[in-house]
């Protein structure tokens, strides 16, 4: 289902516009934050549908700048909905060239227009982005982005993910550990080996605590089945 971050430093108003998500539409997960800090930790934790945030968020002036740009810089297209009492005049054009997609100024709107608005962009992002079938890996081809199981994201070191992407190419087939040292920079060696592929399975059990699509074939090398 959706999940929608709101990033607000003052609980009334995001009580107020979690309020209005929740209201808006049946299903929606809404999370809170009201720190940079948690923020951000969030962003890097799960894959949002649409963000809602202030610029302002204590005594930070610009924190909702610092966690667009870290939004751009995951690459996911996440949309982003700035909700600020910043003149809407002069921050609007600032806020579309970090790619923010809309901007609205508070006390200058009602309900009617934020839940517009809002379903306006979860729609648009929605119809441009296709949804993971359950179950199913999705790598980027480029390597730029984090890999995605079920929709969310796998932490992982960038030798786990060559190492997972390897492996998810040949999906039913036995990888050898010989071939495996081909993507490994350093510590070209079976333990090595064994090592990242742990780091993987936990970062798939993290996220999914039945994950068991790595299968070990002794003495030659793993297969994904992705299970």
């Amino acid at each position: 289902m959706p999940r929608i971050a709101v990033i607000e430093d003052d609980p009334t108003t995001s009580d107020q516009l979690a309020g209005w998500i929740r209201a808006a539409h049946d299903g929606l997960v809404v999370d809170q934050h009201f720190d940079r800090a948690s923020a951000e930790a969030a962003l890097r934790r799960e894959r949002y549908d649409l963000v809602v945030l202030d610029i302002e968020l204590g005594a930070e002036r610009h924190a909702g700048v610092a966690l667009i740009n870290e939004i751009n810089k995951q690459g996911l297209g996440t949309p982003v909905l700035v909700v600020s009492a910043m003149p809407a005049a002069l921050y609007r054009s600032i806020m579309q060239a970090l790619d923010a997609w809309d901007y609205l100024q508070k006390t200058t709107f009602e309900q009617a227009e934020f839940v517009a608005t809002f379903l306006e962009i979860l729609r648009t992002a929605q119809a441009r982005t296709p949804q993971p079938a359950a179950g199913e890996l999705q790598l980027d081809p480029l390597k730029q982005r984090s890999p995605l199981w079920r929709g969310q994201r796998v932490n992982l070191p960038l030798t786990a993910q060559r190492i997972l992407a390897t492996l998810h190419a040949r999906t039913g087939e036995v990888v050898s550990y010989e071939e495996l040292f081909d993507v490994v920079k350093s510590g070209r060696n079976r333990d090595n080996v064994r090592k990242h592929v742990a780091t993987i399975r936990d970062a798939f059990r993290d996220l999914d605590p039945a994950f068991d699509g790595i299968e070990n074939i002794p003495m030659r090398g793993f297969r994904w089945t992705g299970a």
